[in-house]
């Protein structure tokens, strides 16, 4: 198991933000978290990757306490990329996707190499020189969705690779939400543990091997997307009235509204 968490709870000035959390990210799988407004999903993420400290239980991250690990060695097998990332700095694209190559003694040469590499998976290699102030919203997306992956390129000696991602694909276009989805799951392919916080059910549906629905800072419910969508379930957590037929395509759910 890449990342486990272990009836993890989180209080922030008093307010209750997560409650009770059991999960299990395992390499090799896509996990997408969904939920309304205010479920708890960036709170998740960010106990996840160690920005804040849960109140109590416990995250494993490769079988040890996540707070064990030191900085580098914790950056060497995961990466998170955050709602919001603000940059100041005329960076050009290759600049930042080198930030992610920071925590690997691999040598100017072959960090060069997969930072191109890296660009080129994000259909971003236009942008290598160009400086990131200039960019649109949707080309500073894709830029650092390839820091992320060049940070978790290759395996580490330290154990399995992680990938925390939230909302990746607000910023994107239809054919760079379709090619965000598709690096997820070849991610996975390559042993890597991903996560993924999607509003839209259906792409959360479409990418998931597991899906994990929050509501008031607890799983709702988790599984495969075909057994936890239900009509039942959206109108309790969503809110809405839906049907839920197949995709006419991949024969998995679709939620229609």
């Amino acid at each position: 198991m890449s990342l486990q968490v272990v009836n993890l709870s989180l209080y922030v000035a008093g307010f209750e933000l997560l409650r009770g959390i059991d999960l299990e990210i395992a390499c090799g799988q896509v996990t997408v978290v969904v939920g309304p407004n205010g479920a708890g999903k960036s709170s998740l993420l960010k106990v996840l990757c160690g920005e804040l400290e849960s109140s109590s239980g416990e995250v494993l991250l490769n079988d040890k306490p996540l707070n064990s690990w030191g900085d580098i060695a914790r950056a060497r097998q995961l990466a998170v990329l955050p709602q919001q990332l603000p940059l100041a700095f005329p960076f050009s694209a290759e600049e930042v996707v080198e930030l992610g190559r920071i925590p690997h003694a691999s040598g100017a040469l072959r960090d060069r190499g997969i930072v191109g590499a890296a660009l080129s998976r994000l259909d971003a290699s236009y942008l290598q020189r160009r400086p990131y102030t200039s960019m649109s919203g949707g080309e500073k997306q894709r830029v650092q969705l390839a820091r992320v992956v060049a940070q978790i390129w290759e395996p580490v000696a330290e154990g399995n690779r992680v990938l925390l991602l939230d909302e990746p694909t607000s910023a994107f276009d239809l054919q760079h939400q379709q090619m965000t989805l598709s690096l997820a799951r070849s991610l996975a392919a390559e042993g890597v543990a991903v996560l993924m916080v999607v509003h839209d059910l259906n792409l959360a549906a479409s990418v998931a091997d597991q899906l994990v629905v929050m509501r008031e800072g607890t799983v709702a419910a988790q599984g495969a997307p075909s057994e936890v969508l239900s009509e039942e379930l959206i109108d309790q957590v969503f809110k809405v009235d839906s049907t839920i037929v197949s995709h006419p395509r991949s024969g998995l759910p679709m939620v229609v509204v």
